[in-house]
C-alpha cells in the first residue's frame, strides 16, 4: 500500500524545519517545539489535521502580533534562499522547498491573516516563491472575491513562474483538497482573463495549471470551454496542448463536439469491436484484470480512434460508478483488424477504496460505449 500523504511529516522533515527555524527565532527550542507538534494524538490525525496543529504550535514560537510573525517567516525564507545550495537549480519545473513548508506556511497566513489582506498577500506572493501555496488563497477569494481576482490577474504577469502559476492554480473552482469556490464555478468569468494572459506563458507548471483550470470549468460550464477551445485551437503546439488536457473530462464523458473539435468523428457504425475476452470472470483484490479484443475498423480509409475503458466499481450502497481508462489515440489503418490486450490493476491504493462484488468493464470508442462485461472483485 502506498504511504499516506500525512506521514511526509517524519523526523527528517522536522530535523530539517527546526534548523530553520533556529535562523529567525531567538533561543528556540528545537525538541520543545517537536515535542509539542508530536503529541497523543499526533498519530490519529490526518494530512489536513497535521498541518493545522503544526501551525497552531508555529504560533506559539513565533511573535504574538501577525504582522511581525509574518516578517519572521519572509525574514526565514530569504535566510533559505541565502544558504540552501539546492536554490541555485530552481527552475520551472521545481520549487525550492517541499510541499510540507507549504502546507504549514500557507495554513499560517490562513489560519491567522484572514483580517489582514494586505500583509497576508504580500505573504503569499513571496511563499508561492519557494513552495506551492495555492490552498490559501481560497479562503482570501471567499472573502474577498472582487480584490482578490484582481491581484490573481496581476499575478498573472508576474516576473516569478511560481507567482504566475498561482494566478491560475490559486482560482481553480475544484482545486483537489481545497475549500470550494461556488462563486467561480457558477460564473467562471473572471478566471478568463487570467487563463489568457497564461496560455503562452513559457514555464510549463504554468501551461499545466492552465489546462487543469480549464478542466475545472469544463465540469460546471463546459460550453465555455467549448467556446475557448474554438479560439484557442492551433494557436501553438503549446496551446493545443493546453486545450487537449483541458478538455480530458469532456473527451472522458464523449462530449460529441469535443469529439469533432479534436478529430475523432462520433460516428462510428463501421468501428467496431468483436471477440471480447475477459481473462477470468473473478479478479482477487492485489491482482489485475485482463482483457482482448479485435478492434475492426471497416472505413477503407484510415481513420483516428481514441480507444477506452469504462469500469464500473462497486460502491458501499451496492450501486456501480463508472471511471473512464484510456487505452490509445490513434489512427488505424482501414479495412484493418487489431488484436488489443490490456490489463487494469485493482491493487489497493489511497485515493480509491475497493469494495467486493459485481463489477463491469466495457468499452469505448470515440465517446460510444458498447457492451458491459460483468467480473467479481474478490478477496
Amino acid at each position: 500500500m502506498a504511504e499516506p500523504f500525512k506521514n511526509m511529516f517524519n523526523e527528517q522533515f522536522f530535523d530539517l524545519f527546526t534548523k530553520d527555524l533556529k535562523l529567525v527565532i531567538n533561543d528556540f527550542d528545537a525538541c520543545e517545539f517537536v515535542s509539542q507538534v508530536m503529541d497523543d494524538e499526533w498519530e490519529g490525525r490526518e494530512l489536513k489535521q497535521r498541518c493545522m496543529h503544526i501551525t497552531t504550535v508555529l504560533r506559539k514560537f513565533l511573535p504574538a502580533d501577525y504582522k511581525e510573525a509574518i516578517a519572521k517567516i519572509l525574514e526565514l525564507l530569504d535566510h533559505i534562499k541565502k544558504t540552501r545550495p539546492d536554490f541555485s537549480v530552481i527552475d520551472d519545473t521545481k520549487f525550492g522547498l517541499t510541499l510540507e513548508y507549504g502546507g504549514i506556511l500557507d495554513n499560517y497566513v490562513e489560519q491567522y491573516g484572514l483580517d489582514d489582506y494586505e500583509t497576508s498577500v504580500k505573504a503569499i506572493e513571496k511563499i508561492t516563491q519557494f513552495t506551492s501555496c495555492e490552498f490559501v488563497t481560497h479562503s482570501f477569494i471567499i472573502k474577498y472575491p472582487d480584490q482578490m481576482m484582481k491581484q490573481m490577474l496581476v499575478w498573472s504577469k508576474h516576473e516569478h513562474w511560481g507567482v504566475r502559476r498561482l494566478a491560475s492554480e490559486g482560482c481553480r473552482p475544484r482545486l483537489p483538497w481545497a475549500m470550494a469556490l461556488p462563486n467561480l464555478k457558477e460564473n467562471p468569468a473572471p478566471i478568463i482573463p487570467i487563463l489568457e494572459n497564461l496560455k503562452n506563458d513559457p514555464a510549463r507548471f504554468v501551461r499545466l495549471s492552465v489546462a487543469n483550470n480549464l478542466n475545472d470549468i469544463a465540469k460546471d460550464n463546459p460550453e465555455i470551454v467549448i467556446d475557448l477551445v474554438k479560439k484557442w485551437k492551433g494557436e501553438s503546439k503549446e496551446v493545443d496542448w493546453i486545450i487537449k488536457h483541458g478538455c480530458r473530462t469532456l473527451l472522458k464523458q464523449g462530449n460529441p463536439e469535443v469529439m469533432e473539435l479534436f478529430g475523432f468523428n462520433s460516428t462510428i457504425s463501421n468501428i467496431c469491436v468483436e471477440d471480447f475476452q475477459i481473462s477470468s470472470p473473478e479478479v482477487k483484490v492485489g491482482d489485475s484484470l485482463e482483457v482482448s479484443f479485435k478492434l475492426l475498423n471497416k472505413n477503407d480509409q484510415t481513420t483516428k480512434i481514441r480507444l477506452e475503458y469504462g469500469i464500473y466499481y462497486q460502491k458501499a450502497n451496492g450501486t456501480l460508478t463508472k471511471k473512464v481508462h484510456k487505452i490509445s489515440e490513434k489512427e488505424y489503418a482501414g479495412n484493418s483488424t487489431t488484436r488489443i490486450t490490456r490489463k487494469h490493476s485493482f491493487r489497493v491504493v489511497t485515493t480509491r477504496k475497493l469494495h467486493l462484488g459485481l463489477h463491469q468493464i466495457a468499452m469505448i470508442i470515440n465517446g460510444n460505449e458498447f457492451e458491459k462485461y460483468d467480473f467479481e472483485l474478490i478477496e
